[in-house]
């Protein structure tokens, strides 16, 4: 067995500290578009704890994946300017609090060596937990390093994705975004320059900065709340998307949505492209 793929299979890094404020909680909401409208209340439950009728403040299921930002399994050692972001798949164990100190517990699952100039996906998970030990929600992520690979790991395939219905979407919406967000949704965490920087992305490949993926993914939960869900972050299970192709801050992102039963499924796109962004999406409601 390949030394580099037994060193990555071994990264763990238990008991990790984090705590958060609802500061945290309306940044993200705010990070992901929600309250463009200053006059929704439907989206200002997330941006806004309400003061001449006070009202709990919602939290955005997938906030979980920056309550613990900079959790993970240890250093991986990868070419940080080919990273990108593969996959996200987070179960929810119960409801967010506004506020709360929280652990989290990382290990890497599995390494899928692509071979040689084809880079190598990397699946880890980090769990969440309340001071009482309790799983809030666990995170899988897949990492797609573009630059690493070839190191000889073992022949494995990945399991196949969510797959989408064939007939027409049950619904279909329009989710504009700033040209600003970037710059907004990094405050979460990420500071990869990659979403700031001009030269830093034109360096990676692009011609001007992107949108971080899990804020495209973020905007796909806010696509299930505000159709399916009835901005009632509770109901969410487990929010699963493929990152197929990069947003642009200021696009609009185009989201196709299948209902059955209790599974939604969804895809997005970037019609001014011609692009899909998200594939094999699934969001399980309860």
């Amino acid at each position: 067995m390949s030394a580099r793929y037994d060193e990555l299979k071994a990264l763990k890094n238990l008991g990790q500290k984090y705590a958060y404020s609802d500061r945290e909680v309306m940044l993200y909401a705010y990070g992901i578009g929600l309250g463009a409208d200053p006059m929704d209340e439907n989206e200002l439950a997330f941006v806004n704890e309400g003061t001449l009728t006070p009202r709990p403040l919602k939290v955005v299921p997938t906030f979980a994946s920056v309550a613990a930002w900079g959790a993970g399994p240890g250093e991986m050692n990868l070419n940080r300017v080919m990273v990108v972001d593969g996959e996200r798949d987070i179960t929810f164990h119960q409801p967010l609090p506004a506020a709360a100190h929280i652990t989290a517990d990382s290990s890497v699952i599995e390494v899928y060596d692509k071979g040689k100039d084809k880079g190598v996906v990397i699946k880890h998970q980090t769990v969440l937990k309340n001071e009482k030990g309790e799983k809030l929600a666990t995170l899988v992520a897949s990492r797609f390093a573009r630059g690493d690979g070839g190191f000889g790991g073992p022949n494995l395939t990945q399991p196949d994705p969510h797959t989408i219905p064939s007939r027409e979407p049950d619904k279909t919406i329009d989710i504009t975004t700033r040209p600003d967000q970037a710059l907004v949704y990094r405050l979460c965490g990420d500071r990869n320059p990659l979403h700031s920087d001009p030269e830093f992305a034109k360096k990676a490949g692009f011609p001007r900065p992107i949108l971080h993926g899990m804020c495209t993914y973020g905007i796909t939960c806010r696509g299930v709340l505000q159709t399916y869900a009835d901005y009632d972050p509770s109901a969410f299970r487990q929010h699963v998307a493929r990152f197929s192709s990069p947003v642009y801050p200021g696009e609009t992102v185009t989201m196709d949505l299948w209902k059955d039963g209790n599974v939604i499924s969804f895809e997005a796109k970037v019609k001014s492209r011609g692009v899909t962004v998200i594939k094999n999406g699934k969001t399980v409601l309860g």
